[in-house]
């Protein structure tokens, strides 16, 4: 248990160094280091997807009696895969259409019309973008406890420092440019941190609900994958890539996705 507490902490202690970084800041964030940041942040995701939920997923389908086992061919192994990772992009396609929110560096808010507060919207906003990590870190720890085929505890701790690694930039990122805005350094330190508040909290109710759900744990491993995919295909590279400078958020790119990789070759 204190294995599986630590874990699902030290993503948020990721996000609120990041975060911290307020308190260093003189000018805002450059635009070249804000699109490296969005790219690494992307690779780290994209990597963790596949080599730390979808690669997991078709081995514990491949050891396990699924509904087209039946069949016996290859689907057996990708069914759950291909179908937990439409249903986590379609669950975070709902919840970006139903959830008033705006983005760092607009002032067009997405979803239904609401009266919320250009704060509170930024809150939902980074809430979104992070629930999918959370759901990571917390599937791989619930498979890593059942003894799931191709995870262990290690793999499980080399998502969720993985994640920690690419929430450093992201609380930056977030709470720099509120500083910037005008808001003071400790309301743009929490609301940074704030966007790391909701991992723990996503992982652990999937770890609770893995816990009488043992059977459709591939399913769960894909469907966090989707969700992620969605934030980096839908938010994280469409502003790496606005405007001048994308071949920087190109090259972190390729940096988070190899130091993720890496991570999860070595340490699971």
């Amino acid at each position: 248990m204190n294995i599986l507490l630590i874990g699902l902490l030290i993503p948020l202690l990721g996000t609120m160094l990041g975060a911290a970084f307020v308190f260093l800041m003189r000018d805002e964030m450059s635009p070249r280091l804000q699109k490296t940041l969005l790219g690494f942040a992307s690779g780290v995701m994209v990597a963790a997807s596949v080599w730390s939920l979808l690669i997991p997923a078709m081995e514990m389908a491949s050891e396990s009696n699924f509904p087209l086992s039946i069949f016996h061919c290859p689907l057996n192994e990708v069914f759950p895969a291909a179908i937990g990772f439409l249903l986590g992009m379609g669950f975070l396609l709902m919840i970006d259409e139903l959830t008033p929110h705006l983005h760092i560096g607009t002032d067009k808010p997405e979803g239904p019309r609401s009266k919320l507060s250009r704060t509170a919207m930024l809150a939902l906003a980074v809430t979104i973008h992070n629930l999918p990590e959370g759901m990571a870190v917390g599937v791989v720890f619930a498979g890593a406890e059942n003894g799931a085929a191709g995870l262990s505890l290690a793999s499980a701790l080399a998502i969720s420092i993985g994640i920690a690694i690419q929430n450093v930039p992201e609380g930056a990122i977030i709470s720099m440019p509120m500083r910037a805005a005008g808001n003071s350094k400790w309301k743009s330190f929490f609301i940074g941190s704030l966007s790391g508040a909701v991992e723990p909290l996503g992982g652990l109710a999937v770890v609770l609900l893995a816990s009488f759900m043992t059977p459709v744990l591939p399913y769960m491993l894909a469907f966090a994958a989707g969700a992620m995919f969605y934030v980096v295909v839908e938010e994280l590279i469409p502003e790496a890539n606005e405007g001048e400078h994308s071949n920087l958020s190109t090259i972190g790119f390729a940096i988070g996705f190899v130091l993720m990789m890496v991570l999860d070759v070595v340490l699971g």
